[in-house]
């Protein structure tokens, strides 16, 4: 008689199970859209959901799409989180079917208060998350709308170190004198930054607010004249 064989039916019933387990979860799920406000969904929520994040690591927010499974997804979810000031630009159609279908949206930009882009870009600035004090208020009003979708958190810890990155963050940039705080980027996204510790913003290598312009050459030389 082979003694493997029952070892091997008892492991294949464990595997079968533990996907069986996997299948019936029956946790409240969250949809979230970009992998920055995926990573502090799954910090606040902890075992209390599941969450699925939308945009793969080091993907372009500004550029990235879905499938239509994941837009399936989206409109059963408990909660879709969403950044808003049209980070989220090419999937924008599929968060307004999914609250169409009555699936619940939080909007972190309805929380805070805006900075309007610099420069040649317009309109609001989607990059609330360089400033930990805005960060905090999104946190706060996450935490609300997760307890009116039926999970039950606390934020205070997240927020606990919300307010340490704060004041660290504080601390190093006051020791750069308030007349040698200019600022040059790649791209638009330090303007909360700039707006809670005091730097001006110079200008920024990729025009506009989205990643999917390219600068021209007068562009580049703009900058330059803009940095000397």
């Amino acid at each position: 008689m082979n003694r493997a064989l029952p070892a091997a039916v008892l492991l294949a019933a464990v595997a079968l199970t533990g996907c069986a387990a996997t299948d019936a979860d029956e946790r409240p799920h969250v949809v979230v859209t970009t992998n920055i406000l995926g990573d502090v969904t799954e910090q606040i929520v902890g075992s209390a959901a599941t969450v699925t994040t939308l945009m793969k690591p080091n993907a372009d927010p500004h550029s990235f799409g879905i499938s239509a499974r994941e837009a399936a997804t989206l409109q059963s979810a408990d909660l879709v989180v969403s950044s808003g000031f049209g980070l989220e630009e090419g999937i924008e159609q599929h968060l307004e079917s999914a609250a169409d279908a009555g699936a619940p949206r939080f909007v972190a930009t309805d929380h805070i208060d805006p900075v309007a882009y610099t420069g040649d870009a317009s309109g609001p600035d989607p990059h609330f998350w360089t400033d930990p004090e805005r960060m905090i208020d999104v946190v706060r009003a996450l935490e609300d709308a997760l307890g009116s979708a039926g999970i039950e958190v606390s934020a205070d810890d997240y927020i606990g170190e919300l307010e340490r990155l704060d004041a660290d963050m504080a601390a190093a940039f006051a020791a750069i004198p308030a007349e040698h705080r200019a600022l040059v980027t790649n791209h638009h996204v330090f303007g909360y930054l700039a707006d809670r510790y005091g730097f001006e913003l110079i200008g920024a290598v990729i025009p506009g607010g989205s990643t999917l312009a390219s600068p021209s050459a007068s562009d580049l030389e703009d900058l330059a004249t803009a940095i000397e």
